[in-house]
């Protein structure tokens, strides 16, 4: 190649990266304008919730969340406290964000009052929420207590603390990486050039993410937003280093910049595309989940990795080639000098000292190491990951959480989050007596569009008084039921199921909806969608590694390591949730993104050994093998696992309890995986297997190295 086309390729990689970045740069504190938080968008369209979701406008004005405004005074409110109240009601009727407000309803002790102020459809939550606080704040008498509480209250909550998910999160995780890669290459341009090159993959993958969500394609959320930034990070750098590590390599054997790129390309282009295609993979397979919000995150990071592997593959290099040694001062790899010795008696180092041990008692160490992972492992015994109340998922103060416990103790927990009911219109009556006698159920009103307050009653001398009815639509009506316990409670989730038991009964088609349906649901869902996707995600990578690795005993070694690498990591995180943060559960979620992003990391290390293994064993047999490829990627592969655990980490600073005990399972086992599956292991099991590990292909069949 012409020395013109050698300054102008790199260059016009560069500029072209340059220019994703400057338009995708920007997309970064916008993605919250196509983000939702919103539970029941998530659900799959045949959920029950999810039908009455979308019938419910037939039925009532079509109206926001309500934001339930709680007042409480102990010893009883005065009639001054009643007054200001009524004001309060009144001023929150004038707001434009308002689309109704109830009158002001006291408590049966005398000590609280409640308020329903149902937010507009075109209303930002958030944003209204914020302000109906501040009204309420202003309106305290003293010695009252308020709070905004009710769906609308949870949902502001959740988008406060999800907040710092496009510059804290992102900063925290860069800060991070580049301290590691500052200690481990102890050079100061090179961090620059990793980090810069992943923060351009993830500006590309934002951009087209974007894109895809204003279009209705994919549905964002912020835990797939949080998860994008920190997997695109994480991923990038690693492909980074085991790139830059080849090239470092191959400067010691190359005098041009250019010969030493061709050669990189070369050694880790295999690696790395197969494990990058490993983890779309893997991510794509939650395309199978009835969850729209699981389903969502599989295209989202599948994104995020292809424009890693693109950045990793085309970025860096021409970086990399554009300040060749340069980029490595002050220990800049010389042309000619020879690399480190790998194994032997004058082989030096932590690698390999390991080498020797595994050498020495590979059984010995496997062993050790599978019996030490299966006990920690044993903490999955204690793993609640069935689902949390709505009000457990902001960690820290929280004022709906606050006001909802006010809320229960002085009215039903269940007032301004009844159950909905669909049901047939000639089957009223018997509709109204299965929901009444359900326990749990505090009352039962129909909803009714002719009526001032949007319902009417259905029990006593009931179902109308004066001129409104209960709407009739397709032959159905609507039944809110208030509950007695707080709607996302677990009392709560079990009077739905009962009242789901209860109307089928009387009519078969009846469907139930609302907030705590739509836990029920969510929660059954993400179950059934765990049980599914993993053995897929398990059965999928196998084959892969099988095609890549040409042998199916190997592959086999690497799928049983990362399972009982991630039985461990799921193991220490339910005993740490349980015993030390004192966590009330988990999400069922949790399980199966730790496992596929686990998996699919794990295999990736497996990837980046077993192939520098298997090309080491073609020149030198399959024990020698072993400890040359352990010895050659021991540094790099470490090094990508510390800083893959750093930025899964990141993930704790937001204070969403699925995030945080994400953050940790993952974090942890990365870390277990990189110092305890891929450096003990796997290479005592491969270097115990022999050409065994290698069956059926041409490495298994070798008496000597070829």
């Amino acid at each position: 190649m012409s020395r013109f086309l050698r300054i102008v390729l790199p260059a016009l990689v560069i500029v072209v990266w340059l220019a994703i970045a400057s338009v995708g740069g920007p997309y970064f504190g916008k993605i919250s304008e196509v983000s939702t938080n919103d539970q029941t968008s998530f659900l799959p369209a045949s959920a029950d919730a999810t039908k009455v979701q979308e019938r419910s406008s037939e039925f009532r004005q079509e109206s926001g969340a309500p934001a339930i405004i709680v007042l409480e005074r102990d010893g009883g409110m005065s009639s001054s406290d009643l007054s200001a109240a009524k004001d309060l009601a009144t001023q929150l009727g004038d707001r434009d964000d308002v689309e109704a407000v109830s009158p002001v309803i006291p408590s049966e002790d005398g000590d609280a009052v409640e308020i329903v102020a149902t937010l507009t459809t075109a209303a930002d939550t958030g944003d209204a929420v914020e302000a109906i606080r501040a009204d309420v704040d202003d309106a305290l008498p003293s010695g009252v207590s308020g709070y905004v509480t009710g769906p609308a209250g949870f949902t502001a909550d959740l988008t406060e603390a999800f907040a710092g998910i496009d510059g804290l999160l992102l900063g925290v995780a860069l800060a991070a990486v580049f301290v590691i890669l500052i200690i481990v290459y102890r050079s100061p341009l090179l961090p620059i050039l990793v980090l810069g090159t992943a923060t351009f993959a993830l500006c590309a993958s934002i951009l087209v993410v974007w894109w895809l969500a204003k279009a209705d394609i994919v549905t964002v959320n912020g835990q797939v937003q949080g998860i994008l930034s920190i997997l695109v990070i994480g991923a990038a750098t690693d492909y980074a280093l085991l790139y830059t590590a080849r090239f470092r390599e191959a400067l010691r054997d190359h005098r041009t910049g250019w010969g030493a790129t061709k050669a990189a390309l070369r050694g880790s282009l295999e690696p790395i595309l197969a494990s990058g295609g490993t983890v779309i993979v893997g991510v794509l397979c939650l395309l199978l989940s009835d969850l729209n919000s699981n389903k969502a995150l599989g295209p989202v990071a599948a994104i995020g990795i292809a424009f890693s592997l693109l950045a990793a593959l085309s970025l860096l290099p021409a970086l990399l080639l554009a300040f060749r040694r340069a980029a490595f001062w002050p220990l800049r790899p010389a042309y000619g000098s020879a690399h480190p010795v790998l194994t032997g008696p004058d082989a030096r180092g932590i690698w390999a000292r390991v080498g020797r041990l595994v050498a020495k008692r590979s059984r010995v160490v496997w062993i050790v190491c599978t019996v030490g992972l299966l006990a920690m492992g044993t903490g999955l015994v204690g793993l609640k990951a069935d689902g949390v109340p709505q009000s457990d998922l902001v960690i820290g103060a929280s004022q709906a959480r606050d006001g909802q416990d006010v809320l229960a103790d002085h009215f039903p927990g269940g007032s301004g989050s009844p159950a909905q009911v669909i049901g047939s219109e000639r089957d009223l009556d018997a509709l109204v007596d299965a929901v009444t006698g359900v326990d749990g159920v505090d009352g039962v009103v129909a909803a009714a569009k002719d009526a001032p307050s949007g319902t009417v009653p259905v029990t006593g001398d009931s179902p109308s008084n004066g001129a409104a009815t209960p709407t009739v639509s397709r032959g159905d009506v609507l039944l809110e039921a208030t509950l007695t316990d707080p709607a996302d409670s677990d009392a709560a989730e079990q009077t739905v199921r009962d009242l789901r038991t209860a109307v089928e009964r009387v009519d078969p088609g009846a469907i139930v909806g609302g907030v705590t349906a739509t836990a029920v649901d969510t929660n059954d869902t993400g179950i059934r969608d765990r049980t599914l996707i993993i053995p897929v995600v398990l059965v999928v990578i196998l084959l892969i590694l099988m095609l890549l690795l040409r042998s199916v005993v190997a592959p086999l070694v690497l799928i049983g390591s990362v399972i009982v690498s991630f039985a461990a990591a799921l193991g220490v995180g339910a005993l740490v949730f349980d015993h030390v943060f004192h966590f009330p559960g988990a999400d069922p979620s949790v399980p199966l993104y730790s496992f596929v992003f686990l998996v699919a990391l794990g295999v990736d290390y497996n990837i980046f050994l077993m192939t520098r293994v298997r090309e080491e064993a073609l020149r030198h047999g399959p024990h020698e093998g072993v400890l040359r490829g352990l010895g050659v990627t021991g540094g790099v592969i470490t090094s990508a696992g510390v800083v893959l655990a750093a930025t899964f980490a990141a993930l704790g600073v937001i204070p969403i309890l699925f995030l945080v005990q994400i953050a940790f399972v993952v974090a942890f086992g990365v870390l277990l995986d990189t110092i305890v599956v891929r450096s003990l292991l796997v290479p005592a099991i491969a270097y115990d297997l022999g050409r065994r590990a290698w069956w059926p292909s041409r490495l298994s069949r070798a008496n000597h190295h070829m």
